[in-house]
């Protein structure tokens, strides 16, 4: 966690220390229309590559296949777009390199290949998980027990 904090506060700072070195090559107002112009792009992006992604997937439906590439590619179109929209030019690059598609595909299929790792190991270790023949696990606290069902008969010792 505390990567992703550091990573939080320092990647601003890094966005405002790249702006000021650009604005003063090119200038203030050139580097701030740079900066409105990606975030321009970024919302087009993302509106174009929504309704794209989307058909694509109703396509893969269609034909029967799992959209999971698809889908893949979908969200790192969302991502470049989402950072173009950011203001800044590191944010902006990134957001560029994800829009590529040789990137945008090399990235999907890296994150394809993790989720299949990951359940894949979930897996191995969920047998090991299950009782073998032993007494029935208890139920954690806040959960109802198991139930059975069945009939009685009061009978008066009379």
């Amino acid at each position: 966690m505390r990567p992703f904090l550091l990573l939080f506060l320092l990647f601003p700072v890094l966005e405002l220390f790249v702006f000021v070195k650009v604005s003063g090559a090119i200038g203030f107002f050139p580097a701030l229309l740079l900066v409105i112009l990606g975030s321009m792009l970024g919302v087009f992006v993302l509106r174009i590559a929504g309704l794209a992604t989307a058909l694509r997937a109703r396509e893969s439906l269609s034909r029967g296949e799992l959209p999971a590439q698809t889908m893949l590619e979908g969200l790192m179109l969302a991502l470049g777009g989402g950072l173009l929209i950011l203001p800044g030019f590191i944010s902006d690059v990134l957001g560029l390199v994800m829009l590529l598609p040789i990137t945008r595909r090399l990235l999907a299929n890296k994150m394809r290949r993790r989720a299949e790792e990951q359940a894949m190991h979930q897996r191995a270790f969920a047998d090991d998980l299950q009782p073998r023949g032993g007494p029935a696990p208890r139920e954690p606290l806040g959960r109802e027990p198991n139930v059975i069902e069945g009939e009685f008969e009061h009978r008066d010792p009379k």
